[in-house]
């Protein structure tokens, strides 16, 4: 097979289909199947934040091995690692197993998971690099997102009727299930492109380097430390904030077995995503700057996730929740490409890694924090004090912007080959 952008951007659109449909089989039932397992609110929002935990504690190795060993072997033992870690949800559910061994699951959910982020990403900037691509990034982002939103469409309706025919279990057994599709797919089709595993590499020097990259491309850029500092609050609140509306929505609704309803939530949000990946582009075009992008997003989404918890009507807080998901998924492939266009390529796994780190990281806080004041305070006040902390990102966006990097003017999307060397960093080569 001939590798050129074509070949290339089908493949990246495929393994994001298949990861994202097999993912939210279980997204818009996750809380309730927590809860009928008998955890309370404050338990079920723990164990999700020891699944935020390990996406925290494994990002630096699964990072590693990415960078050495290649981002489709990066890619195939994410798809391995979730799949079996899926089927451990179900027996747990069935053996109604305490807590700690829920936490000790999601740790490794979180690990799967961590096998994907910025290693899928990183493959394609790369293999585009390699092919000879000079259109758009957020064009590309944008396509991944919309198909991404039509897994996530068919993946949380099927899940929530599924679970509502059968039992709660059955969508969790077919996302594994699909997951092994995912992997012959993968194994097939994906090849590492414009860059070359570091296989001779030794585990504790290069994580000692990410380290020193995490901080020379990441903490010691301001443009880069600032939209990071903004990822904790955004993705703490945005995480509670999608799992908290199941029970939330059915409460509103009035019928607690009504699972369908609990799977609107995600497939809202996957709506949402169709159309917040059409419009990117448009958008991006309507702002001079992509900050301004990022802005915009934050503040509506701050706002309409207090208005979710102000509100008692379940048809205006569906549309509320409507608008929440639109601003933030039109302004993800925004983002995606103001951040690529500030790292270089060897680093670019790693950095991705860091990035995701640090949104994960304020999901180990926010989720049991805010899940605790469900239970003593109920989700309408949850959602209020999820809204604060979500505009917590804003004045780092803003830092981020006072910095006028080329990369918030960028319009041709293009792969930089990084930021300059940090005046007090000895420089270091790279290819």
């Amino acid at each position: 097979m001939t590798d050129t952008p074509a070949t290339v951007t089908r493949t990246y659109y495929v393994l994001s289909l298949g990861t994202t449909l097999a993912a939210s089989l279980i997204w818009g039932i996750n809380t309730i199947f927590l809860l009928d397992a008998g955890l309370s609110n404050l338990e079920a929002f723990a164990a999700n934040a020891f699944f935020t935990a390990g996406m925290v504690l494994f990002e630096v190795p699964t990072g590693i091995v990415a960078d050495m060993w290649g981002r489709r072997i990066s890619f195939l033992l994410g798809t391995v690692t979730l799949a079996a870690t899926t089927g451990l949800y179900v027996l747990l559910w069935q053996l109604r197993a305490p807590f700690w061994q829920w936490a000790v699951v999601s740790l490794l959910l979180g690990l799967g998971f961590t096998f994907f982020s910025g290693a899928t990403e990183a493959w394609l900037v790369d293999a585009l690099t390699a092919t000879g691509y000079t259109g758009a990034l957020e064009a590309v982002f944008a396509r991944a997102q919309v198909l991404g939103g039509v897994g996530m469409l068919g993946g949380s309706i099927a899940g929530g009727y599924l679970a509502q025919a059968t039992d709660l279990g059955v969508p969790f057994l077919v996302r594994a299930g699909v997951l092994v599709v995912v992997f012959v797919l993968a194994a097939v089709l994906m090849r590492d492109l414009g860059f070359t595993p570091r296989r001779d590499g030794r585990p504790l020097a290069e994580m000692r380097r990410l380290v020193a990259d995490s901080t020379r491309y990441g903490w010691r850029i301001p443009a880069v430390k600032y939209l990071m500092l903004a990822a904790p609050f955004t993705g703490g609140a945005s995480i509670y904030v999608f799992y908290a509306l199941q029970p939330h929505l059915l409460n509103l609704y009035g019928d607690p077995r009504a699972y369908g309803v609990a799977g609107l939530v995600a497939a809202i949000v996957a709506g949402a995503q169709i159309l917040g990946g059409l419009l990117a582009p448009w958008i991006r075009t309507r702002f001079r700057l992509r900050t301004s992008v990022l802005l915009l997003a934050e503040g509506v989404g701050a706002v309409a996730v207090v208005l979710i918890g102000a509100v008692a009507n379940f048809w205006v807080v569906v549309g509320l929740i409507v608008c929440w998901g639109l601003v933030f998924t039109a302004a993800a492939p925004v983002r995606q490409a103001y951040l690529n266009g500030l790292i270089p390529s060897r680093q670019r796994a790693t950095i991705l890694s860091f990035d995701s780190l640090m949104g994960s990281t304020g999901g180990i806080v926010a989720q049991p924090a805010l899940g605790r004041a469900a239970d003593v305070w109920g989700y309408p006040t949850s959602f209020v004090l999820g809204g604060v902390v979500s505009a917590l990102a804003l004045p780092f966006v803003l830092r981020s912007r006072a910095e006028r990097t080329a990369a918030d003017h960028g319009v041709t999307g293009t792969p930089a080959a990084g930021p300059p060397e940090p005046p007090d960093v000895e420089p270091r080569s790279g290819s």
